[in-house]
């Protein structure tokens, strides 16, 4: 029921959108109507994703019932899932009123669309606002290469209890994932990890 609720929350407020802009296009004939078409396409299909990439898993929906996505081991998501299980609804609503997403919903154990099994992500209960990660201040750096969700949880551990390390233990483990942080040592090579868990975590 959350989960509906947050699907008609975030449906009334992409209809009120769609309708000012087509309202305001009106008046541009052919010019206004190839905007609105395109304003209609970002907002069905690329601000959900939008917003749960920038707002911890989170649409308008979601935030006002208190729920949200993550990675299946509790990371945040990324474009790449967010804009996969986004994309899928298209699939969840077939054959009509998200007959295939139900279904699949009723069979998972964890309650997962179509989309979610595909992207790998879980829609979970997040009381209030979602918990962030006590994470450092660092400028978001983002990783050489893409990393699997297990590195990224690890390197959102390692920069978690960074806090709580010595600065020359943190230097150490650092410069451990030498493919990460190249020649980097030292606080440079901590720099390095820490930004790149700053942008795992979303920040900008």
């Amino acid at each position: 029921m959350p989960r509906a609720l947050a699907w008609a929350v975030d449906l009334a407020l992409r209809a009120v959108v769609v309708i000012a802009v087509l309202m305001v296009a009106g008046y541009f004939g052919g010019a206004g109507l190839g905007l609105a078409l395109l304003v209609m396409f970002f907002v069905e299909w690329l601000a959900p994703a939008w917003f749960e990439v920038y707002w911890n898993g989170q649409t308008p929906g979601k935030r006002a019932l208190g729920i949200a996505v993550l990675n299946d081991d509790g990371t945040p998501v990324r474009w790449g899932p967010a804009l996969t299980r986004n994309l899928l609804r298209a699939v969840d609503f077939l054959p009509f009123l998200y007959g295939f997403g139900l279904a699949a919903m009723l069979a998972s154990r964890d309650f997962k669309r179509l989309g979610d099994l595909a992207a790998g992500t879980v829609v979970v209960y997040a009381p209030g606002r979602a918990r962030a990660r006590a994470l450092p201040q660092a400028s978001a750096e983002p990783p050489p290469f893409p990393l699997t969700l297990e590195e990224q949880r690890v390197v959102l551990d390692l920069a978690e209890r960074s806090q709580s390390l010595t600065q020359e233990r943190l230097e150490e483990l650092a410069a451990l994932p030498a493919p990460l942080v190249g020649r980097a040592t030292g606080p440079a090579a901590a720099a390095r990890l820490l930004g790149m868990a700053s942008y795992i975590a979303g920040r900008r």
